[in-house]
């Protein structure tokens, strides 16, 4: 058996999760996601969520799995939220938010204009003498990581100084440089 699908998950507080023709809801008080189910039995429980399999198959396995992690994503997100923050290190790299709109100032001649989905709220911190942080929250795991390497895409760090967007507390791979 998958040993991340056979773990139940146990439903908090203030989460409310409801199965109904292969589409599973949960609401909190964050929001709500859904996520439809294919293949994969699931049982809701005394406040208790498992996920079976028919067969041993190959495509059943990783559907279990999966679908275990993605409904513990969502349980998650709308109780708690997540959150990822993205360090602007190089000269002049500046980040700054109007509402939903986010602004990139990072080396090129024009600054990157990002619309973001009004599930995410952006926070960006611009301390003196520190790297510019964007800081990314929501209850959808998904759609933050998804923004978040969009953004980190337009300026990956590279390998000799280490410009670039980085994920905050990513250990970066640095090569030496030219030998003299």
């Amino acid at each position: 058996m998958s040993r991340i699908g056979k773990n139940p998950i146990t439903i908090p507080e203030g989460v409310t999760v409801d199965l109904k023709d292969g589409v599973v809801t949960v609401k909190g008080k964050l929001g709500e996601l859904t996520q439809k189910i294919e293949d994969i039995d699931v049982k809701i429980e005394d406040g208790v969520i498992t996920f079976e399999r028919s067969s041993d198959k190959k495509d059943l396995k990783a559907k279990h799995g999966l679908y275990r992690s993605l409904i513990s994503n969502m349980i998650e997100g709308v109780a708690n939220g997540f959150t990822k923050e993205l360090e602007l290190v190089g000269v002049g790299y500046r980040a700054s938010n109007q509402g939903q709109k986010l602004d990139l100032a990072i080396g090129f001649s024009h600054n990157i204009v990002l619309d973001l989905a009004p599930e995410i709220k952006v926070e960006t911190i611009s301390d003196k003498g520190k790297n510019p942080i964007v800081k990314l929250t929501s209850y959808d795991k998904q759609l933050v990581g998804q923004v978040a390497a969009k953004i980190r895409s337009f300026r990956a760090p590279e390998p000799y100084k280490g410009k670039g967007i980085k994920f905050r507390g990513e250990q970066l791979r640095r090569k030496a440089g030219k030998s003299a």
